[in-house]
C-alpha cells in the first residue's frame, strides 16, 4: 500500500471509532440515567446524568490519548490499560445493572452490546493504529531507501555527465587554442601589411594636412584681424550709445525732480492758503447772521479740520446743528479726521 491508501485507512478507522464511541456514549447516558435516578435520594435526582457522563468522558480521553500515542509510536505503560479496561467494565456494569437486578438476562445481553463493542473497538483500534504506524514506518523506510538509491544514481549520472562535459570542454579548448594561434599568426601578418600601408598613407596624409593647416592658419589670421576690427567698431558704437542713454537718463531725472519740486511747492502754497482761509473763518467768531451755504460749507470744513465739535461749528456758521452734523458725516467719508460732538 502507498501512503495515500494508508492515510485513507487511518481516516476510516478514526471515523468508525468515533461513531461507535459517540453512539455508545449516547446509549449509555440514556440507559444509565434511569438507573441512577432510581437509586438517588429525593432532591438529588437531577444529578442522575452526571455519573454516565463522567464515565463516558473517561472513555473519550482513553480513546483520544490512545490514538495520539499510537500515532507517535509511544507507550503509556500499564495505567492507560488499567483506565481503558476500568472504564469499559464500568460502562458494561452500569448498562447491565438494571437488567441484572431485575433478573432480565435478555435485557442484560442487549444492554451489554454497546459497552462490549466499545471495549473491543478501543482495543482493536489501538492494535490497528499500531499496525498502521508500523506499516507507515516500513513504507517510509522503503521510500527513503528508494530516494537514496535514486539520489545515488542521479549523482553517478551527474558525475559521468560532468566527466564527459569536462573532456568535451578540454577538447574544445584545445581546438579553440589551436584556432586562435592560427588566427593570431594570420592577424599578425595582416597587421604588418596594414601597418606598412598605413605608414605610407599617414605620410601622404601628413603632407596634405600640413598644407591644409597652413591654408587654414592664414585664413584664420585674416578672419581674426577682420573680427577684431569689427569688435572695435562695435565697442565704439556701444560706448557712444551708452553715453547718449546716460545723458538722456540724467536729463529725464532732472526734469522729474523739477516737476516734483514744482508740484510740492504748489501743494504747499495751496495748503497754506487753505489754512489761512480756515483760520480767518474760525477767527471771525460766532456768526451774527446765517452765512450763505457756500461760506457755511467752508466754515464747517474748517471747523471739522480743526477738530471742533458740531455745536461750535453751528455757532460759527449760523446754521442748525442738524445741517452741520450731516455735513460732518459727508466729510468723515472723505477724510480720516473725526470731530467731537
Amino acid at each position: 500500500m502507498n501512503s495515500v491508501q494508508i492515510r485513507s485507512a487511518e481516516k476510516a478507522l478514526n471515523v468508525g471509532t468515533w461513531l461507535i464511541v459517540c453512539g455508545a456514549m449516547l446509549y449509555s447516558v440514556l440507559t444509565v440515567t434511569p438507573l441512577m435516578r432510581a437509586h438517588t435520594p429525593e432532591g438529588w435526582k437531577w444529578t442522575a446524568p452526571i455519573l454516565p457522563i463522567v464515565v463516558d468522558a473517561a472513555v473519550v480521553i482513553v480513546v483520544r490519548l490512545d490514538a495520539v500515542l499510537a500515532r507517535l509510536g509511544g507507550d503509556g505503560g500499564r495505567w492507560p490499560v488499567v483506565l481503558r479496561w476500568m472504564t469499559g467494565v464500568m460502562t458494561l456494569a452500569l448498562n447491565t445493572a438494571d437488567s441484572l437486578l431485575k433478573k432480565d438476562l435478555v435485557g442484560a445481553a442487549v444492554h451489554a452490546v454497546a459497552p462490549l463493542l466499545l471495549i473491543v473497538t478501543a482495543e482493536t483500534g489501538l492494535a490497528y493504529r499500531r499496525a498502521i504506524n508500523a506499516a507507515q514506518a516500513v513504507a517510509s523506510e522503503r521510500e527513503r531507501a528508494e530516494r537514496r538509491q535514486r539520489e545515488d544514481e542521479a549523482r553517478q549520472r551527474a558525475e559521468q555527465a560532468e566527466t564527459a562535459s569536462r573532456e568535451r570542454a578540454e577538447d574544445a579548448d584545445r581546438r579553440e587554442r589551436e584556432r586562435r594561434e592560427h588566427e593570431a599568426t594570420l592577424a599578425r601578418e595582416q597587421r604588418d601589411h596594414e601597418a606598412r600601408l598605413a605608414r605610407e598613407q599617414a605620410d601622404r596624409e601628413t603632407a596634405r594636412e600640413q598644407a591644409e593647416r597652413d591654408r587654414t592658419e592664414a585664413a584664420e589670421r585674416a578672419e581674426r584681424v577682420a573680427r577684431e576690427h569689427g569688435e572695435r567698431i562695435r565697442e565704439q558704437q556701444r560706448t557712444e550709445r551708452e553715453r547718449r542713454e546716460h545723458a538722456a537718463a540724467e536729463q529725464a531725472e532732472k526734469e522729474r525732480r523739477e516737476h516734483a519740486e514744482r508740484d510740492e511747492r504748489e501743494q504747499r502754497q495751496a495748503t497754506e492758503r487753505t489754512a489761512r482761509e480756515h483760520a480767518a473763518l474760525l477767527a471771525a467768531g460766532p456768526a451774527a447772521e446765517k452765512q450763505s451755504e457756500a461760506v457755511a460749507r467752508q466754515t464747517v470744513a474748517a471747523a471739522f479740520a480743526a477738530g471742533l465739535p458740531v455745536r461750535r461749528a453751528a455757532e460759527l456758521c449760523g446754521w442748525s446743528t442738524g445741517w452741520v452734523t450731516g455735513h460732518y458725516q459727508e466729510l468723515r467719508h472723505t477724510t480720516p479726521v473725526t470731530a467731537a460732538v
